[in-house]
């Protein structure tokens, strides 16, 4: 390859990972795999190998990817926390055995290694005065890292308190399991919150919270797996890396729990395949295995590089792939009605575990890969993501393979399958479809629905778990006893939720219409629906052309809400909330109801010290006027609080009247 070319591959090939390597660490929110960032990472080594003269310091092959967020306070790590260099294969492996028994020899060290799963997570690090938590970190660029101190002593898996009053800083990976993961994100799907992309996401968003509150609700745990620095006079480590671990056990840390002491670079060999083969089994995600020289003086010779030490070295799991059969494709119904294909497979082992099902994603995977029923296809799995099919091989086809059809009703409960215009996702339409019932309950009593307070998605599934509620009516037969029963001492707990059951009977109308989850219908456009149509009958009795005339109701809300109230679904459990006492009329306001905003439009922007968004806008909407999100030629009034943005920059250029919360004060008095 030429001078020119090489600049011109290494120039794109940074770029690249700069913006991967930020996605990955600073935002959490991963684009590609673990897999292809190495391949990439591996392609910019070679060519800077090849072209010494082009590698320059600030590339990603000379320096840790993370950076500092500046909302943290910095934290300058005493000793740096390196990142470790990635092997794929075990020539890799024995090679660096070569090096460092050269130097072993010469010195006339000892030399074992530990090898220990690489925990998928966030490195950081803690430290420890007279055996007293007084300080944790991120590891951030290596150098400097962020004080997430508040949001470690969130982590129950820490010890505040060690059982020796001893100094010193240890190096861990935060995580969050296996199992806890996938329960997180049940429960987001259900609250309709974004679903975090894998685990090591999930931990490193929840640790890197401004607000501890939000880390205390995430399931974070930690395994610590290094001594960072130590005071000789309390801590004796004995020369090895493996009693160390011990030692760190002994004294209360969570220390990883897989690690193995071996003889020669052949018994380390053993326990990567041994790991690799029960990753399954592990109860954490894990991103490869770590072989690390276990006497810790020629540790000390060996030394580092800027980035990575030279005594330790990660072995990266490859992706695996095999052929097997594709015998069927099956439908399943997601929290959210989502309607998702799953490829039935001839059982086939890859990667360490035996794959029957995976997903197909959506109808438009299915067509793109051309798949059909009884296609020989390509499994990939990658470490512990999800398996795939990557690839069909057509030239096996025997021409008996039969064309996938996506159903037009639910297979769960009959009801319409709808697939909107724009979306790959296609889904029941059937409000009390059992595979929908926990999202459908959450959404039904959250705030801006019935707005009934205690019952959280936790108590609701226990309700589901129970039997005690199958759908949403239930929840007005539910008694005093039978809440009770799901708490110890929980009576008092009972007779308030039960108060707020039927407190929520009296909403008005425009809460049941925003409760009842009809799609693209938000609390804004229920209240222009129930402007227009003072029951629900009314409501349901429409024409679509009727539906496409209110403000706020455009042709795809209208099209829903006609949609929704014809199915046999939604008539049943209007009538059930009817039986219940449920109010499904507009509430009549009295005669001396204010108006005293209608015709005037608000615009909300920066931080209101005494309320929230929700709270002002209802307040100006009681009062007739309307909130809008866009600053225009036609907003009356923008009220701004504190760190107001480019909404107040845009009032000021139109010359659109600016109050402050005082003046709102003033304006709301009676």
């Amino acid at each position: 390859m030429e001078l020119e070319q090489a600049k011109k591959e290494i120039k794109e090939l940074r770029e690249k990972l700069e913006y991967y390597a930020k996605l990955y660490y600073d935002l959490d929110s991963p684009e590609i795999s673990d897999y292809e960032y190495d391949m990439m990472m591996n392609k910019l080594k070679a060519l800077e190998k090849e072209f010494p003269e082009l590698t320059t310091m600030d590339s990603l092959t000379q320096k840790v990817g993370g950076h500092v967020n500046e909302e943290f306070k910095q934290v300058t790590h005493e000793v740096p926390l390196q990142s470790l260099q990635d092997i794929f294969n075990f020539d890799e492996l024995k090679e660096f055995d070569e090096r460092v028994r050269k130097v072993a020899k010469e010195k006339n060290e000892g030399l074992k290694y530990v090898v220990e799963t690489k925990i998928d997570g966030l490195s950081t690090a803690l430290k420890y005065e007279n055996g007293v938590f007084v300080q944790g970190a991120t590891r951030g660029n290596g150098l400097i890292g962020e004080d997430v101190t508040s949001n470690l002593k969130t982590i129950k898996s820490i010890p505040k308190q060690l059982k020796e009053n001893i100094n010193i800083t240890v190096r861990g990976e935060v995580f969050i399991g296996t199992k806890e993961f996938e329960k997180m994100n049940e429960e987001r799907e259900i609250l309709d919150q974004p679903l975090f992309a894998n685990a090591r996401n999930a931990a490193a968003g929840s640790l890197r919270q401004l607000d501890s509150k939000i880390t205390a609700t995430r399931p974070l745990d930690i395994f610590i797996f290094n001594v960072q620095k130590y005071d000789e006079n309390t801590f004796d480590a004995e020369n090895s890396h493996f009693t160390e671990l011990n030692k760190l056990s002994d004294l209360g840390f969570n220390v990883v729990p897989v690690r193995t002491l071996c003889n020669t670079i052949e018994e380390a060999i053993e326990a990567i395949k041994k790991i690799g083969e029960n990753r399954e089994k592990l109860s954490f995600g894990i991103d490869g295995a770590v072989v690390k020289v276990d006497n810790l003086r020629l540790r000390e010779i060996l030394g580092t590089t800027y980035k990575v030490p030279k005594w330790a070295i990660a072995y990266k799991y490859p992706p695996e792939k095999k052929e097997t059969k594709l015998i069927d494709i099956v439908c399943q119904v997601g929290r959210t009605g989502a309607i998702t294909p799953t490829a039935i497979l001839e059982p086939v082992k890859v990667a360490g575990s035996t794959i029957s099902r995976t997903t197909l994603h959506n109808e438009d995977f299915i067509k793109e890969k051309d798949l059909m029923i009884g296609d020989t296809v390509v499994i990939q799995k990658q470490g512990d993501v999800i398996p795939e099919v990557v690839d069909v091989l057509k030239d096996k086809r025997t021409g008996q393979e039969k064309k996938f059809i996506m159903p037009t009703v639910c297979p769960v409960c009959g009801a319409p399958v709808v697939r909107e215009e724009g979306e790959a996702v296609a889904r029941c339409i059937g409000i009390e479809c059992s595979a929908k019932i926990l999202r459908n309950i959450a959404h039904f009593v959250s705030k801006e629905g019935m707005d009934i307070d205690g019952l959280g998605i936790k108590i609701i599934e226990q309700l589901v778990e129970k039997g005690l509620i199958k759908n949403i009516a239930d929840i007005y037969t539910l008694t005093v006893e039978e809440i009770a029963s799901l708490k110890k001492n929980g009576k008092k707990f009972a007779q308030n939720l039960i108060n707020a059951i039927n407190a929520s009977k009296n909403n008005d109308l425009y809460k049941l219409i925003t409760a009842l989850g009809i799609r693209h219908i938000g609390t804004k456009s229920a209240k222009g629906l129930t402007k227009r149509y003072k029951s629900i009958d009314d409501i349901a009795k429409a024409s679509f052309e009727e539906l496409s005339m209110i403000e706020d109701v455009g042709s795809i809300t209208a099209e829903s809400i006609y949609e929704f109230f014809r199915q046999e679904q939604t008539v049943d459990l209007i009538n059930k909330l009817k039986a219940a006492g449920v109010n499904t009329r507009t509430i009549e306001k009295d005669e001396n109801y204010d108006e005293r905003f209608t015709g005037k439009t608000f615009v909300l922007t920066g931080t209101l010290e005494n309320y929230s968004r929700d709270q002002a806008s209802e307040i100006i909407e009681k009062f007739g006027g309307k909130v809008s999100g866009s600053v225009s030629k036609k907003t009356n009034y923008v009220l701004a609080g504190e760190e107001a943005g480019s909404k107040l920059t845009k009032a000021q250029e139109l010359g659109i009247t600016i109050i402050s919360e005082q003046e709102f004060n003033e304006m709301i008095k009676p």
